[in-house]
């Protein structure tokens, strides 16, 4: 198959963000998969704490200015770029004022994790699939890295099921061991009903805890891939048994080509 497209969403993408496991897969994955010979676009939330003035983030105003409504609240979309020039590579960042102009990333300075986020995910998921829609981007596959993506499958394959840029699209979803302690809010399902969401599809968020959320996300996804050494073991075996194809653990070295070989087996 020519010219593979690889959508990479990430949570954490180093230099922006510190480095850590999933920051340092969210930097140089895209760039290995790109040395492959497939064509990648990458996005990450523009968390306040990223500095836009030394990793020269600008805002692409012609894919900016569309209002989604979460929670019957209008939130203006911004879609900011920067370019990581030795990897020859662009990121893009989905940027809005109520969600992402704090100091943090997902918890404040005392460790709390934010009321909000998980209507920030919502905006999340939903920005990045409405940006590729502006690119008019097809991408083959979709890989999503950390809890923060964990609603994009769900959203792809049933409330974008009928957009013919997602058709073909097999979705990849790497579980990494950076689980949340505080459930959201039983309303975060209400919150999620969107296009051809319903609550059926939404029954395994009764408790709305970091391993449902990842377990929804399994479901929703074609494949799955351990991103850490170790993760929660229910997580793992829910991966073994979701009769879908998965990839176990790779270790920095190793692990490039085995995903590119997995992303070119889906397809």
């Amino acid at each position: 198959m020519d010219n593979i497209k690889v959508l990479f969403i990430s949570q954490e993408i180093t230099p922006y963000l510190p480095e850590s496991k999933m920051s340092l897969i969210g930097r140089h994955l895209p760039q290995g998969i790109q040395e492959r010979g497939k064509e990648i676009r990458t996005f990450m939330p523009r968390f306040g704490c990223i500095n836009e003035r030394r990793n020269q983030l600008h805002e692409v105003i012609r894919l900016s200015g569309m209002n989604m409504i979460i929670n019957d609240t209008d939130h203006p979309l911004i879609i900011k770029v920067a370019s990581i020039q030795a990897a020859r590579m662009q990121v893009y960042f989905i940027d809005n004022e109520d969600y992402f102009h704090r100091k943090q990333t997902v918890c404040d300075e005392n460790g709390n994790y934010f009321e909000d986020n998980d209507e920030r995910t919502i905006f999340f998921a939903r920005g990045v699939l409405e940006t590729v829609k502006k690119l008019r981007w097809a991408p083959d596959i979709i890989h999503c890295h950390g809890w923060f993506t964990g609603l994009v499958p769900l959203f792809i394959k049933k409330a974008y099921n009928e957009e013919p840029l997602f058709a073909n699209s097999k979705v990849v979803y790497s579980v990494y061991d950076d689980g949340f302690e505080q459930p959201f809010k039983k309303e975060f399902k209400d919150k999620i009903i969107y296009e051809n969401i319903t609550q059926d599809d939404l029954s395994v968020l009764k408790d709305p805890s970091f391993v449902s959320l990842s377990k929804l996300a399994i479901d929703m996804s074609d494949a799955s891939i351990v991103g850490s050494e170790t993760i929660n073991s229910d997580l793992l075996s829910y991966i073994k048994n979701s009769n879908k194809p998965y990839l176990d653990f790779y270790n920095e070295d190793t692990y490039l080509d085995a995903y590119s070989e997995f992303y070119d087996k889906l397809l």
